[in-house]
């Protein structure tokens, strides 16, 4: 039978979420010998419950609880109502993740000393490093088996990253392969090898791409230290009069109200929810919400610079067949001053599947969604190449998470709006890498490109940083609130930066070494 706890169990670490920094950080917990418990706010899908259809996987998975939306960026026309895209199940994001793990650059630790000053971002170093977090990427990689890591052979390539790297070598690019991504190339950790189906980026039912749904929470629960209770929505933290927290408060399937007690709380809702909670915890002891003496919390959101470019061909290229983002120019990643932007972008390989790529199409304003010329485009499909730009984003201050002031959601909650402006950087930086995206394609003879602008967010970063001053962030350098020992975050939120790199493999370095360091202060009693 698996482990449960009472709820009057204080002695328990308890994880809001089990994604990439919460169901890692439970199963590191649990095999050091702590009794932990995850509450997961959606329902455990199995994986011979995955489907292969976009569509419908995307209603099986994806967060659709309602949020508000603000500012400048074009989500707020678009998709008023879902600015991000997350997951609402067991295994958090990482069930519907294409599986690309990156390494953050030594420089993006201390953006404030390379980049300097400039206009309108909230720029602040890491209060860690590179080299301290490179043993824990160690850790993270063998883990998540990362190709191109380790020994571990690269992905085969599939036509979309063929046409890609013919054009990179054209262009003179020197940094084109298929990647570094936690999908299986040979059977590893009980795990088969991908069979490049080209469904590996929704569900895990080939069970090739690591998740914390299929990687770590079954180990942690074979520890007999784990339990992770599934559609139990995390409401509000507690604490007592000296500050401590001391538990949740969440409701179930139902929407009955219980109270976890717990020795540790650990937050790892995603950069969205997790400052909500924060917010939604406020108590006369702490009317601006918990962890917020700085009024950091829910500031600095960032989701990183994106875009997609679609170039189509007078031959079939089949963009469908193999792994989503098994291809990736890493040449433009570098921070460069002759540049007419600080930081850096990756170019990697995108496909979508007809329905999900006319949904997308549609978000071009000259092709409106319409006519003769979107429907010769859709006709096109099999013969169209896909690429996903992705570059840092700089923290802004007036980028942020608040609690709606009318909206309640089904629990009576207020919920989240997300507010969003490009800085200059971004859009200097979104323009260059169309331009050199279209000359990848425009070197093997694309017939057309079609520049597509951001969809919905899914890095989410932000909301509740590491700064090694408690005034300017709302966490050390451990995750650890400044404000209270025992509360510590343990996702995305706690991004100082948010790098050029696809954030997955830092969160989950991040929350074994953070595991390390609860395990430590627990053992000092300290927390």
């Amino acid at each position: 039978m698996p482990r449960t706890f009472d709820l009057d169990d204080s002695s328990v670490v308890l994880i809001i979420g089990s994604g990439a920094g919460g169901g890692t950080l439970g199963n590191e917990l649990a095999q050091k010998g702590i009794r932990t418990l995850i509450l997961e706010a959606g329902p455990r899908i199995d994986r011979e419950q995955h489907v292969d259809n976009e569509l419908q996987s995307f209603a099986q998975l994806t967060w659709l609880d309602k949020r508000a939306t603000s500012g400048s960026w074009q989500i707020a026309k678009d998709f008023p109502n879902f600015p991000a895209w997350t997951c609402k199940v067991v295994g958090g994001t990482t069930v519907h993740w294409t599986g690309c793990s990156l390494r953050s650059q030594e420089h993006e630790f201390r953006t404030k000393d390379v980049y300097g000053e400039i206009a309108g971002a909230n720029l602040l170093n890491w209060p860690l490093t590179l080299a301290e977090l490179e043993p824990y990427y160690d850790k993270a990689e063998d883990k998540m088996g990362v190709t191109g890591t380790h020994g571990i052979p690269l992905l085969e390539a599939n036509n979309n990253q063929i046409v890609m790297a013919a054009g990179a070598k054209k262009v003179g690019y020197k940094e084109c392969s298929t990647g570094n991504m936690a999908i299986n190339s040979l059977p590893r950790d009980g795990r088969p090898a991908t069979v490049q189906d080209g469904f590996c980026m929704q569900g895990i039912r080939s069970n090739a791409k690591w998740s914390t749904l299929n990687a770590e929470i079954p180990k942690g629960e074979a520890t007999g230290n784990l339990e992770v209770r599934p559609e139990c929505h995390v409401l509000t933290i507690e604490h007592d009069k000296s500050g401590k927290v001391t538990g949740v408060v969440y409701a179930d399937r139902q929407g009955n109200h219980h109270q976890q007690r717990a020795r540790i709380v650990c937050v790892a809702g995603n950069s969205i929810e997790t400052p909500r909670i924060l917010l939604n915890s406020a108590s006369s002891q702490f009317p601006e919400g918990l962890a917020n003496s700085s009024g950091q919390v829910g500031r600095n959101y960032m989701r990183h610079t994106t875009g997609i470019i679609w170039a189509m061909f007078d031959k079939p290229v089949r963009m469908y067949r193999g792994n989503t983002l098994a291809g990736c120019i890493k040449d433009e990643r570098y921070h460069r001053p002759d540049r007419e932007f600080v930081g850096g972008y990756f170019m990697e390989t995108m496909h979508l599947g007809l329905s999900f790529f006319a949904t997308k199409l549609a978000t071009n304003t000259e092709l409106g969604g319409w006519g003769r010329e979107f429907t010769h485009i859709m006709e096109s499909y099999e013969c169209i190449a896909g690429m996903y730009l992705v570059g840092e984003d700089l923290p802004q201050e007036t980028n942020c998470v608040t609690l709606h002031p009318t909206e309640k959601d089904q629990f009576g909650m207020p919920i989240p709006n997300v507010h969003f402006d490009d800085h200059a950087n971004n859009i200097a930086m979104r323009n260059h890498a169309y331009k050199r995206g279209a000359m990848v394609y425009d070197a093997v003879g694309a017939t057309r490109i079609i520049p597509t602008p951001p969809g919905p967010s899914t890095h989410n970063l932000g909301t509740c940083r590491q700064s090694a001053r408690p005034e300017e962030g709302v966490c050390n350098r451990w995750g650890q609130t400044h404000d209270i020992k025992n509360l510590l975050i343990s996702d995305g939120s706690q991004f100082t930066t948010s790098a050029a790199e696809n954030p997955t493999l830092t969160i989950v370095a991040l929350a074994i070494r953070q595991a390390d360091y609860i395990a430590r202060e627990m053992a000092r009693q300290s927390i």
